[in-house]
């Protein structure tokens, strides 16, 4: 972090003084969660559905925090404010603003952002130090936690950027203001919270909005529309994706016997192959997305092609794939799921699956996608009828309502009444797999984040450890 001295901080958050020195520094990272606290740290003392941050407040500063970040006094040096949400935002914001010749690339869109995040940090690391988020910390508190990481030396910000409600962006993006912004895709997640893809779009597109004339919008060119956010931007418009007017774009695209693809990376600059290690053909435009990123930042070609294919899931629960000692695959794409990500991944299942006399089984086990409005149904159906369409030798619906209609879809679209079968919950799906899973098997586990399936993955890890 930036340091700031305690009276710097309290002017930059519109906040007071209570017991604290007003020539204290903060040295120490910013956090939310008292048992990270540093020597010289701040703490944010946040009041959560279940947890108030004030209580913590007195064992932060015995743990070493110079002061606390609260709404009230609380016995112990402290930045009095509001609403301490809003002032963690501000604070980050006066951080990022001392960070002098810091290139601000900020992400969105309805799938892949976390995948993408961490291939453009991977690439740009080679630039010089770059911050970035762990996981999915894309709003109004992680956002500005992770901008407050920047250092004198920090070279590029990635920031992701999540939205459940209009304005939700451009408030993030008045946090950091960015200089290179990427709309990835708009798909149906969130659906039921915004109405229709096209509020979707709207939401999304405040991104390219906050843009300076100066800065760099990079936009699919696959997705209409994302497409059309061209017209929303004073910035400079790059477009990725296999379209031919794309200005960085993949072709050749083919996939291994593991479900990993290679393509030829083309740009304006010149053109390379790349192998990823990642698994399934959606990472294509996950990696022609930050290439492009990448380029426009100046990185030569040939290095943003070997550095993509370098680049590993940095992310936990996100197409983790690893086998066991006796040949089972198991695939934890369990951090949330959605309609286009659930079709990725069933596709890169059975990709893995193989063809021909040597064919593996495959198992999806899949739970609810959630916020998915009045179409939910529909779309639950959808899977289902998919998982068989492909092949996928049984789906496990995992869960209530959404799932039994997953089932069904299944059912209706197969032709034995084998296909599928539904589950009430993990423990089941996990009782179901150790009692018909065997060697050579690959087990794909996804569902929304809340569903909580990554512990059946992880207890097919387990066992096969144990054996």
């Amino acid at each position: 972090m930036i340091a700031l001295t305690l009276g710097e901080a309290a002017a930059a958050v519109g906040g007071t003084l209570d017991g604290a020195a007003a020539d204290a520094v903060i040295t120490g990272a910013v956090v939310t969660d008292n048992r990270r606290i540093e020597p010289g740290g701040l703490f944010v003392c946040v009041l959560g559905e279940r947890v108030d941050g004030h209580e913590f407040a007195a064992k932060a500063v015995e743990d070493g925090a110079v002061a606390v970040l609260a709404t009230r006094p609380v016995g112990v040096p402290a930045v009095i404010v509001d609403d301490v949400v809003v002032a963690l935002g501000r604070l980050a914001r006066a951080v990022v603003e001392k960070a002098k010749g810091v290139e601000i690339v900020g992400l969105t869109g309805s799938a892949g952002k976390t995948s993408t995040k961490d291939l453009i940090a991977q690439l740009l690391q080679r630039r010089g130090e770059t911050v970035f988020p762990a996981g999915s910390h894309n709003n109004e508190i992680g956002h500005p936690l992770t901008a407050l990481k920047v250092t004198p030396s920090t070279r590029h910000l990635v920031m992701e950027m999540g939205a459940r409600h209009k304005g939700d962006i451009e408030y993030l993006t008045g946090i950091t203001p960015p200089t290179v912004g990427l709309v990835l895709n708009i798909g149906t997640a969130h659906v039921g919270e915004f109405g229709s893809k096209e509020a979707i779009a709207v939401a999304k597109g405040e991104l390219v909005e906050a843009l300076p004339e100066s800065g760099i919008a990079v936009l699919n060119a696959d997705d209409p529309l994302v497409r059309a956010m061209a017209s929303r931007t004073r910035a400079r418009v790059v477009l990725f994706g296999e379209s031919p007017d794309a200005h960085v774009r993949a072709t050749g695209v083919r996939l291994d016997d593991t479900g990993r693809p290679s393509f030829t990376l083309t740009t304006p600059a010149g053109s390379a192959p790349v192998q990823l290690r990642l698994y399934g053909e959606h990472h294509v435009s996950n990696a022609l997305a930050a290439a492009a990123v990448a380029v426009e930042l100046g990185m030569p070609v040939d290095d943003v092609a070997e550095a993509l294919g370098e680049a590993g899931a940095l992310s936990r629960w996100r197409m983790e794939v690893v086998e066991r000692a006796d040949g089972v695959t198991v695939v934890n794409d369990a951090y949330n799921a959605n309609p286009d990500s659930m079709r990725a991944a069933l596709r890169a299942l059975a990709t893995m699956a193989g063809r021909g006399p040597e064919r593996r089984r495959t198992w999806a086990v899949l739970g609810e996608m959630r916020e998915l409005g009045e179409d939910s149904l529909d779309e639950h159906d959808a899977i289902g009828r998919l998982a068989v369409r492909l092949d996928v030798t049984k789906l496990v619906a995992v869960g209530g309502r959404e799932a039994a209609r997953m089932e069904l879809g299944a059912r209706n679209e197969g032709s034995w009444g084998e296909e599928s079968v539904l589950v009430s919950d993990a423990d089941a799906a996990i009782e179901l797999l150790r009692s018909q899973v065997r060697p050579g098997d690959v087990v794909l586990v996804k569902a929304s984040r809340s569903v909580g399936l990554e512990r059946v993955a992880e207890a097919l890890l387990a066992d096969g450890a144990a054996e």
